[in-house]
């Protein structure tokens, strides 16, 4: 029950040394004889009291005062008669099977976070620490990615929610599970006042409801298990989408005599396409002499890979990958990269593209905005998308509008098996010599494509000091082709595409979504905890702009002994940015000699391996000649495959 002393009425308190101080007064006022531990029923409850719950020396000494529960509640004995509310909430989150939750303490999840460490023992979903809300939340983006497990994002009330909210807009973008949970004190009678107040809010998700699926509010302890069933539901469902559950700090707090019954749950199949429409599909597709799939986030698995395969197989249809997620193999002679293969086209099916507008139309970024469509006259365009069943209108990540000739609203995963089979039905042997041509075309026209990409990965400033980035990524293959290794990071210049060889779907995670900086370390620290559990070698190439937005996510790798290799493309600048800065310039014919100007990231130049050090990650670097690059690649390796993390500093040409 919350209770306040005369003494301690109207004190502002900081949410983080609140917290700190309760634990270290809860801790204090328990005593190590097992003896003690009583619930109310009277029931002694060892199995709940480790055998020496006092703190630290060191840690008690470090605090003001230690005061007894007598103390605290001026006479009243401040205990929780029944069970915690926070301990139902934690076995309806076992329920759905999370393994992590990634949180940044604070006293409005207090009930629950100590329920997680406690009576849940840490253990699935295990608390990971992290050093602010945003890259909290960027983690679990980048772990469902990995896994196609959702993690949980706690977060501290209106702060906490604010700070992570432009990961939550990255993860809307993404159409990445992500759920989020924060605390919040609803009823003013029972708030503490101060900084407790001004982090309650009466409407919380309203900060972000436009960039997620669906919130809510649990009033009582049997709404919140509907709810997290709900939530996890809606969430996993095609488009998957963030979701936010408010934890209210009494309903974790106080106790009930029994729990309510955790609901049942049973997931839906992901929405499949409409028979009718697939068969008019596959006919356009085995009739078309140029038939080409575009593919943005359109495999979600191994498997959804493996039915695309088989799909512009049996077609020898060119696949465009987007690179959204992994969705194809890169070295299969139906692979393409760029808008050439659309060009051509006479029908193009879209696979859960993000921007199908500016995939059949090419936009000039010049003074007059000039655009003009790609395709040629007459090309049937056909789109496969979940995301015609929900989205929003206020932020525009939906893309301009393109009209298509055939709409299937519907997981494009779930509804290539059934297209397959159609195509199948409508494939006759004149329409398979065609097809069988076309096949044979592509591995001719692949054949020659290595030979031009070896030859320009060759020409591209091998011996450039700063390092070039074709020579990282030459360089880095040898060593990895043999491992079990995946890309979790910025894809360089589409380098590692072109030069790496990538077969499975784990092998990429695509970008953020949203393009929001400060996505892409936390994002791979995510991944990386998910590759851990597969004994994987995940590689981050990470831009030092983003790092700098949240570089305490490398305290988290060390913390939680997360392996990842992480290699700093330090261009010391916002390099996109000189790009912008130098186009407005020439538009208007002004001098191009201050593009540097709050662009540059230099005057001091940042230390990343020192930065990385100093948060327990081994730090590697600086480095800027090429000769020592292949050295200290192999000792980062070597450094991740005994299970630590470490950051190699190479300083990069601009682009």
């Amino acid at each position: 029950m919350k209770k306040t002393s005369s003494s301690n009425k109207g004190a502002k308190v900081d949410r983080r040394k609140f917290l700190t101080g309760v634990a270290v007064a809860g801790a204090a006022a328990v005593t190590t004889d097992a003896k003690s531990a009583i619930l109310p029923n009277g029931e002694p409850t060892p199995e709940r009291v480790p055998s020496a719950v006092r703190p630290s020396t060191q840690f008690a000494q470090a605090q003001i005062s230690t005061p007894t529960v007598t103390d605290a509640h001026a006479g009243h004995p401040g205990l929780t008669h029944g069970k915690p509310g926070s301990d139902y909430m934690l076995d309806c989150i076992k329920a759905v099977n999370i393994d992590y939750i990634f949180t940044n303490p604070a006293s409005s999840c207090r009930g629950l976070h100590e329920s997680i460490i406690t009576y849940g023992d840490n253990k699935k979903p295990e608390l990971l620490t992290v050093m602010h809300e945003e890259s909290g939340t960027a983690m679990a983006h980048g772990y469902f990615k990995v896994t196609g497990k959702p993690a949980i994002s706690l977060a501290h009330g209106t702060v906490g929610l604010q700070h992570a909210a432009m990961a939550i807009y990255n993860a809307w973008c993404d159409r990445a599970p992500v759920i989020m949970m924060i605390g919040n004190s609803l009823d003013a009678n029972q708030r503490r006042p101060g900084v407790p107040t001004t982090h309650s809010v009466q409407d919380p998700a309203a900060m972000v409801r436009d960039f997620i699926k669906w919130d809510d509010q649990p009033t009582s302890l049997t709404h919140f298990g509907e709810s997290m069933m709900r939530a996890y539901r809606i969430a996993m469902t095609p488009p998957y989408e963030p979701v936010l559950l408010v934890l209210d700090e009494d309903l974790q707090e106080h106790g009930v005599p029994e729990f309510p019954r955790i609901p049942k749950m049973a997931m839906p199949s992901p929405p499949a396409g409409d028979p009718n429409a697939v068969r008019e599909v596959a006919r356009l597709l085995v009739n078309a002499e140029n038939p080409v799939i575009v593919a943005d986030r359109a495999c979600r698995s191994q498997a959804g890979v493996n039915s695309l395969v088989q799909l512009c197989e049996l077609l020898n249809a060119t696949l465009v990958d987007q690179g959204g997620r992994m969705n194809f193999p890169n070295m299969h002679p139906l692979y393409a990269r760029g808008a050439a293969p659309v060009t051509q086209a006479d029908v193009i099916l879209g696979l859960e593209l993000n921007d199908f507008f500016g995939t059949v139309n090419e936009f000039i970024d010049s003074a007059e905005a000039q655009q003009e469509p790609r395709t040629k006259q007459g090309a049937k365009l056909i789109s496969i998308t979940a995301v015609d069943l929900y989205m929003k209108s206020n932020f525009q990540d939906i893309q301009r509008y393109q009209p298509v000739d055939i709409s299937i609203a519907a997981d494009s995963e779930a509804t290539i098996p059934s297209l397959i089979e159609a195509v199948k039905m409508e494939m006759t042997p004149a329409r398979r010599a065609v097809a069988d041509k076309r096949g044979q075309a592509a591995k001719e026209a692949y054949a020659k494509s290595k030979d031009r990409t070896r030859a320009d990965a060759s020409a591209q400033a091998w011996d450039a000091s700063p390092v070039s980035s074709v020579r990282l990524i030459a360089e880095l293959w040898p060593l990895i082709k043999n491992e079990d290794w995946a890309l979790v990071g910025r894809n360089l210049g589409n380098w590692p595409t072109r030069l790496w060889d990538f077969k499975q779907h784990h092998q990429a995670i695509g970008g953020s979504g949203g393009a929001g900086v400060g996505y892409n370390l936390p994002a791979a620290v995510g991944a990386a905890l998910g590759h851990k559990q597969m004994g994987r070698l995940p590689i981050n190439i990470q831009p030092d702009g983003d790092c700098m937005y949240a570089p305490g996510a490398l305290w988290t790798l060390a913390h939680h002994q997360i392996p990842l290799l992480t290699i700093m493309n330090n261009n010391r600048a916002y390099h996109q940015e000189v790009m912008h800065l130098q186009r407005m310039s020439l538009w208007r014919e002004r001098r191009m000699d201050r593009w540097h100007i709050a662009t540059k990231i230099d005057n001091p130049n940042v230390s990343f391996a020192k930065l990385a050090d100093s948060m327990g990650v081994a730090g590697i670097g600086p480095i800027d000649n090429p000769a020592d690059l292949a050295p200290a690649l192999k000792r980062g390796i070597d450094i991740v495959k005994r299970g630590e993390p470490v950051l190699i500093d190479l300083v990069m040409q601009p682009r």
